[in-house]
C-alpha cells in the first residue's frame, strides 16, 4: 500500500510541476475563466485531463508502438502550430476590437468547453514525449512497475496534479481580470503574445527536428560512399 501511495504522489508532483510552465492548455484555461467563468474553465480542464490520462495509459502499455508513429506525431505538431497561430491572431483581434454591445470578442471558438479541452489536448503532442521520458525514468528506477495497480495509482496522481496546476491558472486568471477590470484588451494582448511565442517555439522545434533528421540522412549517405 505504501508503494502505491508513493507512486500516486510522484505522479501528482510530476504532473503539477509539468503543468506550471506557460503552455497552450493552461493559458486557454485562464482565458476561458476570464471570459466564460470558472465552471467553463473547469469543464475545459476536465476535457483535457481525460485525454491526457488516456494518452498516459496508452504510453505505459504500448511505448514501443507509439514511438514508431512518427508521421502521426509530425502531423499533430503542424496542426498544433496552426491552431496556436489562430489563437494568437484571435487574441490580438479581440484586443484591438473590444467588446461592443455585449458581442463576444474573446477570440474563443463557439464550442463546449469540455469538448474544446479534449480536442486541444488530443492534438497537442508536447505531452507525449514528456510522459514517455518520466515514465521511462520511473520504470528504470523501479519506482513504477508494469502492474495495473501501479498504473492506476500513477494515473490518478497525474490527474489530480494536472487539475491542481490548471486551477492555478484558472483562479489566477480571475484575479488578473479583477485587477484590470475594464481593460481586458490588455489581457488579450498578453495572451496573444504568449500564443505567438508558443507558436514560434513550436515552429523552431519542428525545424530543428527536421534539420536533425536531414543531417542524420546526409551522414548516412556520406558513410555509404
Amino acid at each position: 500500500m505504501n508503494k502505491l501511495i508513493k507512486i500516486f504522489f510522484v505522479g501528482m508532483l510530476v504532473s503539477f510541476v509539468g503543468s506550471l510552465p506557460l503552455g497552450t492548455l493552461n493559458i486557454l484555461a485562464m482565458k476561458i475563466s476570464v471570459y466564460q467563468g470558472i465552471m467553463a474553465a473547469m469543464l475545459f480542464s476536465f476535457g483535457s485531463l481525460l485525454v491526457e490520462i488516456v494518452y498516459v495509459r496508452i504510453s505505459l502499455v504500448a511505448m514501443d508502438w507509439v514511438r514508431k508513429q512518427e508521421k502521426v506525431l509530425k502531423a499533430l505538431e503542424w496542426i498544433t502550430l496552426a491552431i496556436v497561430l489562430a489563437l494568437a491572431i484571435a487574441s490580438f483581434y479581440a484586443a484591438m476590437h473590444p467588446t461592443v454591445g455585449g458581442e463576444d470578442r474573446s477570440g474563443l471558438p463557439n464550442m463546449h468547453p469540455f469538448l474544446f479541452g479534449a480536442m486541444m489536448c488530443a492534438i497537442n503532442p508536447v505531452q507525449i514525449p514528456f510522459w514517455f521520458g518520466w515514465s521511462t525514468v520511473l520504470f528504470t528506477k523501479k519506482v513504477l512497475l508494469p502492474q495495473n495497480s501501479h498504473y492506476n495509482s500513477y494515473i490518478s496522481g497525474i490527474g489530480i496534479g494536472t487539475f491542481i496546476g490548471n486551477c492555478v491558472f484558472i483562479f489566477g486568471g480571475m484575479l488578473i481580470a479583477d485587477k484590470i477590470n475594464n481593460n481586458q484588451h490588455i489581457l488579450n494582448y498578453i495572451i496573444g503574445g504568449i500564443f505567438a511565442i508558443t507558436a514560434l517555439i513550436q515552429a523552431w522545434r519542428i525545424y530543428k527536428r527536421k534539420d536533425a533528421i536531414q543531417k542524420m540522412m546526409d551522414d548516412t549517405q556520406e558513410g555509404k560512399k
